[in-house]
């Protein structure tokens, strides 16, 4: 059997996913909707809506934030609104965020067939987990070389959510997962700029794209992962096999990884480790030194040590520090401005941050050690990649949603997101949300 048979195979049983698997996916489609609305307005989220409907094209797929497109039309604008402010769930093993891409393909296509929320759902876990293991098969290679996995590994996701919920038999669904090896593409050089949230955006559309032309009868290379002259060969590819064992029996996707803190990833260990010292009631004027240690793959991401714009204390583990120890509501996008990198009080303990490197954390992980002035040291340590509980999950992410939509629209959200797997319900509720605009 090929790669792409396998995961053909593997993305249309019938078997049922894992409970943990289930449920975070529900979490993960409650977020990647806030997500959305929440960036619906960002410039590159207009910039793509207007290009949806523009085109004059009708079709009945929701474009976040009002509007009916086709498919393809709708999975591109809504990957790219949906990741606009990069606050979307990412998961460390895919070295991506496949949320984003496979429910921006899923949901386009699930409008238009009419799908019950159930099978949405079953469609959504089997992309989500095949996305991961592709992204886990390239590896680390793959993404040093200057891909981006959200666009490559994730559109293997989209295709096979969306091929599934086409109904694609074995053969084409293989075709539809070759055919998508041609397709997927994304490059890190476009970080920075609005480019960034469209690799999300073409990875959706090129999942849409595969799976219709696969349903018309399109054939492609069953090898067409492998080959010599195969995606993983030609994308430097780990090629780690192992990436594929146990799947359908083991789940991966539930170590996903939440943003509650709206600023870069790599500073969100410590910002848990600091939570739980703010917890034990330390105090910030009790506070002598803080020392957090990080691996040094972030230095040159997200350490700068004196920010003076919203976008640079995104990027500063000393700011972000202080900022949360004084309470500061680190998942609200409206408190990185200008005016919180000039508050005295947060300078003054700011200043007092010292960032050290240990190659031998994990990059998931932060360890964080709180001096104080009365002579006891405050410890604690956190690694994104652990799996979450899926209780404490739900309330944390319904916290992050009604700080960034509102109590009553996030409570509308999760209702619409909570009832998909009832028998009679279809996606008519979910889709409602999502085209309101502000």
């Amino acid at each position: 059997m090929t790669i792409a048979a396998d995961l053909a195979r593997f993305a249309l049983s019938q078997a049922p996913a894992s409970e943990a698997a289930s449920r975070f996916t529900e979490l993960s489609l409650f977020d990647w909707a806030t997500a959305g609305l929440a960036g619906r307005d960002e410039p590159v989220s207009r910039a793509a809506r207007a290009m949806a409907l523009g085109e004059g094209a009708t079709g009945g797929s929701t474009v976040i934030g009002g509007g009916k497109v086709h498919p393809r039309a709708a999975a591109l604008a809504n990957g790219a609104i949906s990741h606009a402010l990069d606050y979307d769930d990412t998961h460390f093993l895919h070295i991506g965020h496949p949320s984003v891409v496979v429910m921006s393909a899923a949901l386009a296509i699930a409008e238009v067939e009419g799908s019950r929320g159930a099978d949405f759902l079953a469609a959504l876990t089997r992309g989500l987990e095949l996305a991961c293991r592709v992204g886990d098969w390239l590896g680390r290679s793959h993404y040093e070389a200057g891909f981006h996995q959200t666009g490559t590994a994730g559109a293997f996701g989209a295709t096979a959510a969306a091929g599934r919920i086409l109904g694609l038999d074995e053969a084409a669904m293989t075709s539809a997962l070759g055919l998508a090896t041609t397709r997927a593409a994304g490059l890190k050089s476009q970080f920075g700029t609005m480019a960034k949230p469209l690799n999300a955006g073409f990875a959706a559309e090129v999942g849409v794209t595969c799976a219709l032309l696969a349903r018309y009868g399109v054939v492609s290379n069953p090898e067409a992962f492998e080959d010599a002259q195969g995606f993983g060969a030609t994308h430097a590819g780990s090629d780690r096999r192992q990436a594929f064992d146990g799947i359908g029996r083991d789940w991966v996707f539930p170590e996903v990884s939440y943003k509650y803190h709206a600023c870069c990833h790599g500073l969100h260990a410590m910002l848990e480790c600091l939570a739980e010292i703010k917890a034990g009631g330390v105090a910030p004027e009790a506070v002598e030194r803080i020392i957090i240690t990080t691996n040094p793959r972030w230095f040159a991401v997200c350490n700068k040590p004196e920010p003076t714009t919203g976008l640079e204390a995104k990027f500063s583990y000393r700011m972000t520090a202080a900022m949360a120890l004084h309470g500061v509501d680190t998942a609200d996008l409206g408190v990185y401005d200008e005016a919180t990198c000039r508050r005295a009080d947060l300078v003054a303990l700011r200043d007092k941050v010292v960032v050290e490197g240990d190659a031998a954390l994990a990059d998931t992980a932060s360890q964080v050690v709180a001096d104080l002035k009365d002579g006891t040291r405050r410890s604690a340590s956190h690694d994104l990649a652990a799996t979450p509980d899926p209780a404490r999950t739900a309330l944390r992410l319904k916290a992050k949603s009604a700080t960034l939509l509102g109590v009553a629209q996030s409570e509308a959200l999760w209702q619409a997101v909570s009832t998909l797997n009832q028998d009679a319900v279809g996606l008519a509720g979910l889709a409602e949300q999502l085209e309101a605009s502000r």
